[in-house]
């Protein structure tokens, strides 16, 4: 399964307001940080305002602030308010004139897409935020006894002796 740019958008932002709930975080923020155009996210979070994900603060000091419940909006939650989503496969009838493989891979892929469903169904914001800051401990502490282990090493313009 493969998300389009709007969801992966929309799944950025909701994590990035999730993790700071009282403050009002700015479009222009959430688009420096991951390098969109600040114009195109606006259209994603209006999206999101619109559900009541996200409320929007206008003037100074606005911007979006996360509303919804992180203990129970999950990945697909989000994910399907910009994905299309066909019917099982049990629900889809084979295209006249396919082959046995074509039929076969259908239904490989559509297993695949039933799990990525279930997948995402499963995983709540709240579990996101935990493995991030799970992420970002385990790389803080790689990067710190790796720099601790590290001998220094001389400028090359430096003689050692």
């Amino acid at each position: 399964m493969r998300l389009q740019k709007n969801t992966s958008l929309a799944l950025y932002s909701v994590l990035e307001f999730a993790s700071a709930p009282a403050r009002h975080i700015s479009a222009a923020e959430i688009a420096d940080k991951y390098g969109v155009s600040s114009h195109h996210l606006a259209k994603v979070l209006a999206e999101l305002a619109r559900t009541g994900i996200v409320e929007s603060v206008r003037g100074v000091g606005g911007g979006y602030r996360f509303i919804g419940n992180a203990r129970r909006l999950t990945l697909m939650d989000i994910i399907q308010m910009f994905e299309e989503f066909g019917p099982p496969a049990s629900d889809r009838a084979a295209p006249s004139g396919s082959t046995p493989v074509d039929q076969a891979m259908g239904a490989v892929l559509s297993e695949i897409d039933e799990n990525a469903k279930a997948t995402f169904s499963s995983i709540t914001l709240a579990t996101m935020l935990r493995l991030i800051e799970r992420q970002q401990a385990s790389g803080a502490t790689a990067g710190a006894s790796s720099a601790g282990t590290r001998k220094p090493s001389a400028p090359s313009h430096v003689p050692l002796k």
